[in-house]
């Protein structure tokens, strides 16, 4: 089982994404923001990190540059509706992004790349 944390500040998608996951097999952790994903990040230390870029109370851009100086080696996905915002996380240490909207079957599908990557 792969463990995943979501850094989402939109409750719903939040919610949405974790059912997704959890439905697919993955265990999930949630976050509401950067600030307490980092947290859960130190503590739980999530196989996989799923991210929003923008969020109140701690980026994603920040969130993933602290990520890659912890863990290196833990996929990071960035997602966002600005794809500049996603070219942007990709230079500071995201290994994959996902434009929004994007559907359940593209974030699983990725997931599947990622997981094999590192296994």
């Amino acid at each position: 089982m792969i463990s995943v944390l979501v850094m989402e500040d939109d409750e719903l998608l939040r919610r949405h994404l974790r059912d997704g996951l959890v439905a697919a097999g993955h265990q999930v952790r949630e976050a509401e923001n950067g600030n307490t994903g980092l947290a859960l990040f130190h503590s739980e230390q999530p196989d996989v990190v799923l991210t929003d870029i923008v969020m109140e109370d701690g980026e994603g851009i920040e969130a993933i540059m602290e990520i890659r100086k912890l863990a290196p080696t833990i996929p990071v996905i960035a997602m966002s509706g600005n794809p500049q915002y996603l070219k942007n996380s990709s230079k500071l240490g995201a290994t994959h992004t996902l434009l929004k909207p994007f559907r359940m079957a593209e974030l699983l599908t990725l997931f599947g790349r990622v997981i094999s990557a590192t296994v």
